[in-house]
């Protein structure tokens, strides 16, 4: 028998991230979860649309798990969906003290969090599963900076998502600058060489059962070049016109053409087996003659959640109705396509 009305706990549900998009994923369902959202702010929490918007401390926080785990027995709480990236990482830490208080923990098992945070181990197994990336150096001093030569290059910080502190450089001087500049904020971070066209970025979604069984995939071909989508765009100053005009990084605020798009997302089916990745996986990739080449792992669910289920793609709720509701789910099933544009919307407060 299905069961209706499950009492679903999302984190991190304010600054419009991926918690979110979660709550919108979950409220679009026919079996009309009650979504507990959580945040820091209350205020924040209540934007995502949650039915029940409540405050948990900060994952650093010496009482988060014990403010979650006492938050889950209030609400009789069935399952939890982390929507922040540090709670992730502090759920996962704490997973044996949390799971036994919920019928669904859906996040990956520690070492694929371990490996995709950093961006530098995601490097290195790649390479030793010999899948394609750009050329990547660990930087930890300017004096590294000398033997790049593969301009234009992608500055970023080796641990952590998101978009923030990542930056071209397309010569030597421009690197030295950079590298100089991230030195005072890092320890270390990541050189990566720039590939593909703006054109040819992708974010994939791999959705994988408790057990690590394949369900399904799905793309965004991603728009970057508007004002929302896109950190930092400049004119191609390189010879490698093969990279097209002009040279973008993504804001992370993914819109674009949705869809199957088998060129990418079965080589990240792959690499979500190979991992050994449980629930939602995230790729970034950039098709480059042909070949996928990944520059990010994200281990978790995506910031296009609300977009994929718009299309007939829900990944938490497909996970509740396995794993909660036992439902067969079939593998590769059918969902739609099409393009997704995003806006900005206001919300006025104090008035």
């Amino acid at each position: 028998m299905t069961r209706k009305n499950i009492r679903v706990l999302v984190s991190g549900t304010g600054g419009g991230g991926n918690g979110e998009q979660l709550v919108k994923c979950l409220k679009l369902s026919s079996l009309g979860y009650t979504v507990i959202g959580t945040d820091q702010n209350l205020a924040a929490a209540s934007l995502s649309g949650a039915d029940e918007p409540r405050v948990l401390p900060h994952a650093s926080h010496v009482d988060y798990t014990d403010a979650l785990i006492a938050l889950c027995k209030e609400e009789d709480v069935q399952a939890i969906f982390p929507g922040s990236e540090p709670e992730l990482r502090r759920i996962s830490l704490d997973r044996e003290r949390i799971s036994p208080h919920v019928e669904l923990l859906a996040i990956n098992p520690a070492h694929v969090i371990d490996i995709c945070s950093d961006k530098f181990r995601t490097n290195l197994f790649l390479e030793s599963h010999g899948l394609p990336f750009p050329r990547s150096v660990s930087i930890n001093s300017v004096d590294q900076s000398d033997g790049i030569d593969f301009f234009p290059v992608i500055l970023k910080p080796a641990v952590g998502g998101g978009s923030q502190h990542v930056y071209i450089a397309q010569n030597q001087d421009e690197l030295i600058h950079l590298v100089q500049y991230l030195l005072s904020y890092f320890d270390n971070f990541l050189i990566q060489e720039y590939v593909g066209a703006v054109d040819q970025e992708y974010t994939v979604g791999v959705l994988l059962d408790g057990q690590g069984k394949l369900i399904n995939s799905i793309a965004v071909r991603r728009f970057i070049m508007s004002s929302l989508s896109n950190r930092t765009k400049m004119k191609n100053k390189t010879n490698k016109k093969e990279l097209g005009d002009v040279l973008a990084i993504s804001s992370g605020i993914s819109q674009g053409e949705i869809g199957r798009f088998p060129e990418v997302s079965r080589y990240c089916e792959q690499l979500a087996l190979d991992l050994g990745c449980r629930y939602a996986v995230n790729v970034q990739c950039r098709l480059v003659d042909g070949v996928p080449y990944v520059f990010e792992i994200n281990p978790r669910f995506s910031g296009t959640s609300y977009m994929r289920a718009m299309v007939g793609y829900n990944e938490p709720d497909i996970l509740i109705r396995r794993h909660i509701n036992g439902e067969q789910i079939e593998s590769g099933f059918a969902y739609g396509s099409g393009v997704i544009l995003r806006n900005l919307q206001e919300t006025l407060f104090g008035a």
